[in-house]
């Protein structure tokens, strides 16, 4: 028999949200599970029809494969073996414990309390200068992060001791209630759900296994990096609990803005004066790069905004992306003569009366523009 389609089965649109559908699922699961109905194969087979849609439309990879091939897509990945790199979770009951949580006496999370627990992963922002990014640099850092107690080696209990299981829910760190046909699990009330008690804790942790201190780091930050760019110090994040792993520790760079150049990527972009001089008759200009100095050659007639390249004078980011060294663009901008005095007014009047208009390209071009804008208007 052809499968129905998953929104269909449970009853909501393909635009629909995650949690409209967790809604539209634990209503068909509340009503067709086989507790509340023993012996009938019709809700049993609703309770599993539903179950395999939620899995597909609730995982984001497979539900847009599944608005993309339709079932031809997903076919084998509910519930069972795995599809196209998809990789099923084996049953209809892991999506029915991530809606449901410990209800129905799921066992996902009891025999994993208490047990050891990886540390929270941290977050670094460093800020660097341009040329430190460019160049790659190695500061040190100091960061506050919860770490392994030493004494105790992050079992809470005085050194000589450990933790005992809990009596109340026998080290399960959760006990059952019963209400009606549902089993629920609760977090033991006794060890909060860790399944272990302190009687005598350390005394230098207070029983919590982890103190605060300051550690300082050194930071390989590799040439070529970029703002948003992070560097994973793996181990160097809060310690675990019970004994648990490490988080990570995640420099994030952030470079400040520089006052010559700008970077985009791997290029790099700066503003250069140049007289009105040299823009006419042509000459030799210095400018800077990240590596010193060197000599452009400006050709007469040179207009103010006009970009120069220069090859391989930008930011080598082989090292943290794909690419190599990129270029710098410099951009002469013709400065205007300020406080001039009287000889060079003159001049200056001299020269303008000796000018033609093809001598100013862009003025020229500037009122044909206009002349036939203001024309048009009158049409």
């Amino acid at each position: 028999m052809a499968k129905r389609d998953y929104y269909e089965v449970l009853g909501v649109q393909k635009s629909s949200s995650e949690q409209e559908i967790k809604k539209a699922y634990r209503r068909l699961a509340m009503k067709f599970h086989p507790d509340r109905n023993p012996d009938n194969a019709d809700a049993e087979r609703k309770f599993k029809e539903a179950s395999e849609a939620a899995e597909i439309l609730l995982d984001q990879e497979k539900r847009q494969a599944y608005d993309q091939f339709g079932h031809a897509a997903v076919d084998g990945s509910a519930g069972a073996g795995g599809f196209g790199g998809f990789g099923g979770s084996g049953s209809f009951s892991s999506v029915f414990e991530d809606v449901f949580g410990d209800i129905f006496g799921g066992s996902g999370g009891a025999n994993q309390r208490g047990g050891p627990s990886r540390g929270s992963d941290l977050r670094y922002v460093l800020t660097l200068d341009l040329e430190e990014a460019v160049r790659g640099c190695n500061p040190n850092i100091k960061i506050p992060a919860l770490s392994q107690c030493r004494e105790c080696k992050g079992s809470g209990a005085k050194k000589g001791t450990s933790p005992i299981d809990c009596v109340q829910c026998g080290g399960m760190g959760q006990v059952s209630a019963r209400q009606g046909i549902f089993s629920i699990q609760q977090t033991c009330p006794r060890c909060r759900g860790q399944g272990k008690i302190i009687s005598d804790p350390c005394s230098v942790c207070r029983g919590q296994g982890r103190v605060e201190e300051q550690k300082t780091l050194s930071v390989k930050i590799p040439p070529g990096v970029d703002s948003g760019d992070r560097v994973r110090l793996s181990g160097q994040g809060e310690a675990g609990t019970n004994g648990g792993p490490a988080g990570d520790l995640y420099v994030q760079v952030e470079v400040r803005g520089h006052n010559i150049f700008e970077r985009q990527a791997e290029n790099l972009y700066c503003d250069v004066p140049l007289n009105f001089v040299d823009a006419a008759l042509g000459g030799e200009l210095e400018v800077p790069t990240l590596n010193g100095r060197v000599t452009l050659k400006i050709p007469a007639e040179t207009q103010t905004g006009r970009q120069f390249r220069l090859r391989g004078k930008g930011v080598n980011v082989s090292q943290v992306r794909s690419g190599g060294t990129g270029d710098l663009y410099c951009r002469v901008i013709i400065e205007t003569p300020v406080s001039l005095n009287d000889k060079q007014k003159d001049l200056l009047r001299e020269f303008s009366k000796e000018s033609s208009e093809g001598q100013r390209p862009h003025e020229s071009s500037w009122f044909d523009k206009v002349k036939r804008f203001v024309d048009s208007m009158k049409d």
